[in-house]
C-alpha cells in the first residue's frame, strides 16, 4: 500500500523527534482501526518486526462484546494473541494528530504465522490475488456519505443522540453558499487526508440537512479499502477537533435520507488496458464486463450482508430517496443497484448503490470482486437492461430489505462458501446472528410510544 513515509523516513523522524508517536492498527469487522499507540522510539527499535493484539479483535461487535458461538476465538480457548504485523509500506504521517505516524497491520497467527483468514484485509487480498491469476486487476473507489451535526461528540451522547442539529438547515446537494460555512471542517478533512497520501478529488454537500459526501480517488481494491478506512475514521477525529460530530451510521433519522458507500470498479489488464470496454459492443461493454456484471446481479443477495451489515443498514433502502431496492442494472440510472457509468468510453464502469456507508469496503470489495470472478468463470449471461424507475419495477428481484433475510443468503452461498472459505462464511454468518438476537432484546421508543397507553 502506498504511504507517504519509508521506514528509513519514519527513522530519520523520530531520531529529530516530529515523529513521537507511531499508530499501528488492524482493520477490524466493522471495518474499524482498532491498535496501539506507539512511543515512536520503541516502534523503530522493536515493534516495527510485530505487535500482538487479543484475538477477540475480530469476533465482537460494536459494542466490543464477546459474543459467545464463534469457532476461531472462545472463553474455552482462552482469548489469546494474533500478531499485528505492520505493512511498512503503509506508513503515512497523520496531520491531523499531531507528531503521530499510522502503520496498518496484516493479522497473522500467533502459531502459524499465517494470515487469519476471516480478517478483512485478508480477506480482500485473497479476492485481488484470484483476479490477478484470471490476468486482471480492478480499480475501485468508494464514496462516504456521512452526516454532520454540530453539537461535540460528548453533547451528543448527554443528548442521548436525539434533536441534533445539523450543521446545515436544509438540503445541501452540490450547494456552494451552504458549504462555505462548513469550509472550516470540511477544508480540514481534505487537507489532512491528502497530507496523509489518501488521494482525495472532493467534498460536497449532499441531498439532506447537514449530509456531505467525501469521494477519493480510484486506486487499487486494497488501496482503496485501506483509503477509506483511514479517512472514516479521520473524519471522525478532525470533527472532534472542531468541536462537531458526525455519523457514519446508514440511516440516522426516520425523517432524513440515508447514507451511502456506492462502490464503483472496472477491471483492467495487467498490462494496463481498460478490459471493460469494447468500442464495438453495444454501451462499450466489453465480454469480460457483462460477465463479471452478471456475477453481480446473480449474486446480489448473497452479498448483500457485506453492503448491509447491521439491522439499521436496512431502513435505507426506502424507495425514492436514492437507495436502490431493486437488483437491476441500468445506464445511468440512480434508482438501479447497479448504475453503468462513462458508457462507450475508456472509463465504462459499474456503481453498486447497495451499500450504505456503514459497510465495511474490505468486505464489499471482497464480495463483489468474488461475483465478478463467478460471472466471468461461468460466463453468465447478463440479463436484459432496464430503463426508467426501477423502484417500479414489478418483475425484479428484491434487494434483501432485512438483516435476517440477507444473513439467510449468506448462509446458503455456495459462491461465496467457495469463494472465502467455509470458515469465513460461517465467521460473519455468526456475526448477522449475532445483530439480529441483540437487537431483538431492545425494547424501542418506538414500541413504548405507540403502545404504552393504547396497547
Amino acid at each position: 500500500m502506498p504511504g507517504t513515509m519509508s521506514f528509513d523516513e519514519l527513522k530519520a523522524a523520530v531520531e529529530d523527534q516530529s515523529i513521537d508517536t507511531v499508530v499501528a492498527a488492524i482493520i477490524d469487522m466493522q471495518g474499524r482501526l482498532m491498535g496501539k499507540r506507539f512511543y515512536a522510539k520503541n516502534f523503530v527499535e522493536h515493534a516495527w518486526q510485530e505487535t500482538h493484539c487479543c484475538n477477540y479483535l475480530l469476533a465482537t461487535d460494536l459494542e466490543m462484546g464477546t459474543p459467545d458461538g464463534y469457532q476461531s476465538t472462545s472463553w474455552s480457548g482462552g482469548y489469546g494473541d494474533y500478531i499485528m504485523k505492520p505493512d511498512l509500506a503503509s506508513i503515512r504521517k497523520t496531520p491531523w494528530a499531531e507528531g503521530t505516524a499510522l502503520v496498518l497491520c496484516d493479522v497473522l497467527d500467533h502459531h502459524t504465522h499465517q494470515e487469519v483468514p476471516h480478517s478483512p484485509r485478508a480477506m480482500l487480498k485473497k479476492q485481488v490475488a484470484r483476479l490477478h491469476d484470471l490476468g486482471f486487476t480492478a480499480a475501485s473507489a468508494t464514496e462516504l456519505e456521512f452526516f454532520v451535526f454540530n453539537e461535540s461528540y460528548e453533547q451528543a451522547r448527554a443528548k442521548k443522540y436525539r434533536n441534533l442539529t445539523p450543521i446545515s438547515p436544509y438540503n445541501e446537494d452540490y450547494h456552494i453558499f451552504q458549504t462555505a460555512k462548513e469550509e472550516g471542517l470540511m477544508r480540514d478533512i481534505r487537507n489532512h487526508l491528502a497530507g496523509a497520501g489518501i488521494p482525495v478529488e472532493n467534498t460536497k454537500g449532499e441531498a439532506e440537512a447537514g449530509q456531505a459526501e467525501l469521494n477519493i480517488r480510484y486506486a487499487d481494491a486494497v488501496d482503496m479499502a485501506d483509503n477509506h478506512s483511514i479517512a472514516k475514521n479521520a473524519v471522525k477525529e478532525i470533527a472532534h477537533g472542531h468541536g462537531r460530530s458526525v455519523t457514519f451510521l446508514a440511516k440516522c433519522s426516520a425523517d432524513t435520507v440515508g447514507s451511502s458507500s456506492h462502490v464503483h470498479q472496472s477491471l483492467w489488464t495487467l498490462d494496463g488496458k481498460p478490459a471493460f470496454y469494447d468500442p464495438q459492443a453495444k454501451h462499450g461493454m466489453s465480454q469480460i464486463m457483462q460477465h463479471y456484471l452478471a456475477g453481480q446481479i446473480a449474486y446480489a443477495a448473497d452479498m448483500t450482508y457485506f453492503f448491509a451489515p447491521y439491522v439499521n443498514s436496512y431502513k435505507r433502502f426506502v424507495a425514492g430517496t436514492f437507495a436502490p431496492t431493486k437488483i437491476i442494472w441500468s445506464i445511468d440510472n440512480r434508482t438501479a443497484g447497479f448504475r453503468i457509468v462513462g458508457a462507450d468510453s475508456t472509463a465504462v464502469r459499474f456503481e453498486c448503490r447497495i451499500g450504505g456507508v456503514d459497510l465495511n469496503p474490505y468486505l464489499a470489495l471482497s464480495a463483489i470482486i468474488a461475483a465478478g470472478i463467478a460471472g466471468i468463470e461461468n460466463k453468465l449471461p447478463l440479463p436484459a437492461e432496464f430503463a426508467g424507475d426501477a423502484y417500479a419495477a414489478e418483475h425484479a428481484d428484491n434487494i434483501p430489505n432485512t438483516l435476517l433475510d440477507a444473513a439467510a443468503a449468506l448462509k446458503n452461498s455456495t459462491m461465496l462458501r467457495e469463494a472465502l472459505g467455509e470458515d469465513v462464511v460461517n465467521h460473519y454468518c455468526h456475526a448477522a446472528q449475532w445483530e439480529i438476537e441483540e437487537f431483538n432484546k431492545v425494547v424501542t421508543d418506538y414500541e413504548i410510544q405507540r403502545g404504552f397507553e393504547r396497547a
